[in-house]
C-alpha cells in the first residue's frame, strides 16, 4: 500500500526512488500510521545520508551507507517512532561527514538533529589512552539521557549490527569491542527491559571471546533439539485441553536458553549441558490478565510445583518494568521444568522494554511526557541526575555504572508496604537513600521486621524496613565499606568530600593565622582574601585548603605578598629545622629502633612529614629501594588508602621502663609568672623538662618545651593539667 502509493507522493523529485529505498519501506508494518509527509521525510533522509556517505566503504567492503539503512530498520522492529528511525538513517552523519547539525536542524528539525547530535560520539579531543576516550564517550551518552531516551535506543541498534559484522575487524579489535558490549550495553539493555536484545549482544559477545565454548555448547543443544521438542510437546498437550476447557486463547510454546546463558550455567554449578535441568522453559502468552492466574492453577493442578521457585513479576515488576509468572514444576516423567505465564502486552515489553512505549503511536508528543515510561526508568534518571550533580572523573564513573547495572535485586517494603527495589546484599543505608536522599543523610538506625539491627546488615526479599533518622547524624567514611547502590555510594562520597575540604579549609586558615601571628605580620592575611589571584586562585579559601593538604608551601605563600620576608623566613626554617632534626634525633637515639614483623635490623627510614618518635603510634611503609618508611598512623601524607597493601604492622623497639622525649609547643597568653606555672605543672607530676625556650608577640606567648616521659598516658595527664592550671590557647606535640 505504501509503495504503491509512492509516485503520487513524491512528484517533487526527479531522482529516481531506487529499490534499497522501496525495501526500507516495506519494512514498516500496516498498522503503522505513515502520512505523506513522513514519506516525503524518509525519502529526503534517505538521499541525504546516501549521498553524504557517498563513497565511504566498510571494513567488509560494502557501501557505509548499508549500515545506516540497517540500524533504522532494527528501530523499525523494535517499533519505534518517525524521528528516531530518521535519526538511524542519519546517525552517523554529523561524526563521519561534512553534515552538521545547522544542516539537519534546517532541512529536518531540531528533534531530529538532537538526536542524531547525541548520538554522535564524541570527537576532536585529544585522550592519553582508549579506556579514558570510551569513559568520556559513555558519560556524554548517560548525560544525553537526560534529554532523550531514544539516544540509548539508537545506539544499541548501532552497536547491535556492528556486533554482527564485527568479523572484519582485526582480532584484538573484535574482543574489544565484544568485552565493551557485554560489559556494559548488554546490562544495560537489560535495565532498560530491552531481553531479546541483551540477549543477542551476550550470545554476540561469547561467540568471539570465547570461540570453542561457544561452539562446544551450540553443537550440543542442537544435538538434543529433537529430544527436548518431543518432551515440550508431551509437557504442553495435558495444558492445552485444559485451556480449551476454560475457553482461553493462548499462545504456549517453549524455548531454549540462550548460549550464554547456558555457559553461564555451567561455570557456575560446574555441570555439563545435559546436566541442566532449566535447559528448556516453556511460556504462554495470554491475552488478559486475569487469565495469568487461572493457566497458573491449571499448571499447578497438573504438576507438583516447587515451592521455592514460584516468582510472580506480575504483582512486583522488576525495576526494569518486566512483568511474568514463573513457576518451576515437576513434569510427567520427574524432570524440573520452568513455565513463564504473561499476557501479549507483558511479552512485547519483555522483548523490546522501553522501545515498546513507541509503539505505533499516532500521537507524536515527546517521551518525556510518558508517565509509564518514566516509572520503568527511574533509576536511570537517577543516574543521570548524579552523573550531573557530581563532576567525578569518568573511570570512576563507569565503576558506579557496572554496580548497577547487574541484575540481582531483591523487593523490600517500608512499614506502608511501598516496594523498594535493591542490589542483592544492600543494607538499611540503602534503603534509606531509596526512599530519599535526605533520609539517607540523616539514617541513624533500622528496624528489620520490628527488630532493631546494625546499619551493615544485609536486607533480604520481603524485608519491612523501618529507617530511624537523625537531624545530629551523618554518613561516614566506614558507610563506604557497607553500601551496594549507586545512589548511596554517590551521595555518601559527596558529603565525605564537601566535609573533608570544609576541613582543609578551616585548618588552612588556623595555619596561616597562626603562622603570621608568629610572624607579626597579621596584614597579610586580609590580603590573601582580597587578592588570592597573587597566587593563581579566584577564591581564598583555595589557598587555605591548599595549604592544610601540604600543595602550597606557607614559606613561600607569604613571600607572594611581601618580598622582604623571604631572608627572614629562610633564617627562620633553618633555625627551626635545625633545632627539630636536632630533638627529633637524640629522641630517637633512645629506642634501639623500629621492629618490623618482630625484626629488629630491617632497613627503615623516616619521612620529615610527621617525623615520628619513640611512642607514636606508627605504621610502616614499604617503599622501593629505602625499605620500610615510617609514618605516624594519623600522618595525612601516609598513602594508607590507596596502597593498603603495602603497610604493615611495625612497632618501637625499646627497653622496659625507658623514657622518651616529647617536644611540645604550648601558646599562652603572656602573663606574669607563666614560666614557672608551667614548671610547676611538671615538677608536681616528677616530670623532668629537658629543655625550655618562650617567646611572646601581640600578647600571645609560644612555649617549645622537650620534657621526658614514660608512655603516652602520661603525656595525656600532665595535657590535662597544663588546660586546668594555665588553660593554654594551643597545645601540641611537634
Amino acid at each position: 500500500m505504501i509503495i504503491e502509493s509512492l509516485k503520487n507522493i513524491l512528484p517533487f523529485s526527479n531522482s529516481k526512488i531506487d529499490s534499497n529505498f522501496k525495501n526500507f519501506l516495506k519494512k514498516f508494518p500496516e498498522q503503522y500510521i505513515l502520512r505523506e509527509n513522513d514519506i516525503e521525510l524518509l525519502f529526503k533522509a534517505y538521499n541525504l545520508g546516501k549521498t553524504a556517505h557517498k563513497g565511504q566503504k566498510r571494513k567488509s567492503g560494502e557501501e557505509y551507507f548499508t549500515h545506516c539503512i540497517s540500524v533504522s530498520k532494527q528501530l523499525i522492529d523494535w517499533n519505534m517512532d518517525l524521528p528516531t528511525i530518521i535519526a538511524g538513517l542519519l546517525h552517523d552523519t554529523i561524526e563521519d561527514t561534512e553534515i552538521t547539525y545547522e544542516i539537519l536542524s534546517k532541512e529536518f528539525n531540531t528533534e531530529i538533529a538532537d538526536l542524531v547530535k547525541q548520538v554522535s560520539k564524541l570527537s576532536g579531543i585529544k585522550y592519553r589512552n582508549i579506556e579514558r576516550r570510551q569513559a568520556e564517550n559513555f558519560m556524554q551518552m548517560f548525560l544525553s539521557i537526560s534529554k532523550d531516551l531514544r539516544v540509548i535506543i539508537i545506539k544499541f541498534s548501532d552497536r547491535l549490527h556492528n556486533m554482527k559484522t564485527l568479523k572484519f575487524l582485526p582480532k584484538d579489535k573484535q574482543k574489544r569491542i565484544a568485552l565493551e558490549t557485554i560489559e556494559l550495553y548488554a546490562p544495560l539493555a537489560h535495565r532498560l527491559g530491552m531481553n531479546k536484545i541483551k540477549m543477542e549482544f551476550e550470545d554476540l559477545c561469547f561467540k568471539i571471546l570465547n570461540s570453542n565454548s561457544y561452539k562446544r555448547i551450540v553443537s550440543e543443544v542442537n544435538s538434543t533439539k529433537k529430544q527436548r521438542q518431543k518432551y515440550i510437546d508431551s509437557f504442553i498437550k495435558p495444558i492445552r485441553i485444559q485451556l480449551k476447557n476454560y475457553k482461553i486463547d493462548t499462545i504456549p510454546f517453549g524455548r531454549p536458553k540462550h548460549y550464554y546463558s547456558i555457559h553461564k550455567k555451567i561455570e557456575n554449578k560446574g555441570k555439563v549441558v545435559s546436566e541442566l535441568y532449566d535447559l528448556v522453559a516453556v511460556r504462554i502468552i495470554v491475552n488478559k490478565l486475569e487469565d495469568c492466574y487461572i493457566v497458573l492453577g491449571i499448571i499447578h493442578q497438573l504438576y507438583t510445583p516447587i515451592q521455592k521457585r514460584f516468582k510472580d513479576y506480575i504483582a512486583t515488576p522488576k525495576s526494569n518494568g518486566y512483568q511474568s509468572i514463573h513457576t518451576t514444576v515437576f513434569g510427567g516423567n520427574g524432570e524440573m521444568t520452568e513455565v513463564q505465564i504473561r499476557t501479549v502486552e507483558m511479552d512485547k515489553l519483555a522483548e523490546i522494554g522501553v522501545a515498546a512505549h513507541w509503539r505505533y503511536k499516532e500521537n507524536r508528543n515527546h517521551p518525556s511526557k510518558d508517565k509509564e515510561l518514566d516509572k520503568h526508568i527511574s533509576w536511570l534518571r537517577d543516574l543521570v541526575e548524579m552523573l550531573q550533580d557530581d563532576h567525578r572523573n569518568p573511570q570512576e564513573m563507569m565503576e558506579l555504572l557496572k554496580v548497577d547495572l547487574f541484575d540481582n535485586e531483591i523487593f523490600t517494603f517500608s512499614p506502608k508496604g511501598d516496594v523498594h527495589k535493591l542490589k542483592v546484599s544492600s543494607t538499611p543505608i540503602d534503603f534509606a537513600f531509596s526512599i530519599h536522599t535526605q533520609v539517607g543523610m540523616k539514617c541513624k538506625g533500622a528496624k528489620v521486621n520490628g527488630k532493631l539491627v546494625p546499619l551493615n546488615t544485609q536486607l533480604k526479599n520481603g524485608d519491612k524496613i523501618e529507617v530511624i533518622t537523625s537531624n545530629n547524624h551523618f554518613p561516614n567514611q566506614a558507610w563506604l565499606k557497607i553500601v551496594q547502590t549507586t545512589k548511596a555510594k554517590t551521595h555518601i562520597k559527596k558529603f565525605i568530600k564537601q566535609e573533608e575540604e570544609l576541613a582543609s579549609i578551616i585548618l588552612g586558615k588556623e595555619i596561616v593565622e597562626k603562622y603570621l601571628r608568629k610572624i607579626n605580620h597579621m596584614n597579610i592575611m586580609k590580603k590573601i582574601d582580597k587578592e588570592p589571584e597573587i597566587l593563581g586562585f579566584n577564591n581564598s579559601n583555595i589557598i587555605y585548603s591548599n595549604i592544610a593538604k601540604g600543595k602550597i608551601i606557607i614559606d613561600d605563600a607569604v613571600i607572594k605578598y611581601d618580598e622582604s620576608l623571604a631572608n627572614q623566613s629562610e633564617s627562620n626554617n633553618l633555625k627551626e629545622d635545625s633545632l627539630t632534626r636536632k630533638f627529633i634525633n637524640k629522641a630517637r637515639g633512645i629506642a634501639k629502633g623500629v621492629k618490623v614483623g618482630g625484626i629488629t635490623n630491617a632497613l627503615i627510614s623516616f619521612p620529615k612529614c610527621c617525623s615520628p618518635i619513640p611512642g607514636d603510634s606508627i605504621i610502616g611503609y614499604v617503599t622501593k629501594g629505602k625499605g620500610v618508611t615510617i609514618h605516624r598512623t594519623n600522618c595525612k601524607n601516609a598513602p594508607i588508602e590507596k596502597f593498603k597493601n603495602r603497610f604493615i604492622e611495625v612497632e618501637w623497639d625499646f627497653a622496659r621502663n625507658s623514657s622518651f622525649l616529647v617536644r611540645l609547643k604550648i601558646q599562652i597568653e603572656d602573663r606574669k609568672h607563666l614560666l614557672k606555672d608551667l614548671t610547676e605543672s611538671t615538677s608536681s607530676m616528677n616530670i623532668n623538662i629537658k629543655s625550655v625556650d618562650i617567646n611572646a608577640s601581640d600578647g600571645i606567648a609560644t612555649c617549645l618545651m622537650i620534657i621526658e616521659i614514660y608512655d603516652i598516658k602520661e603525656l595525656n595527664r600532665l595535657k590535662k593539667r597544663i588546660f586546668k592550671n594555665i588553660n593554654p590557647i594551643d597545645f601540641r606535640r611537634v
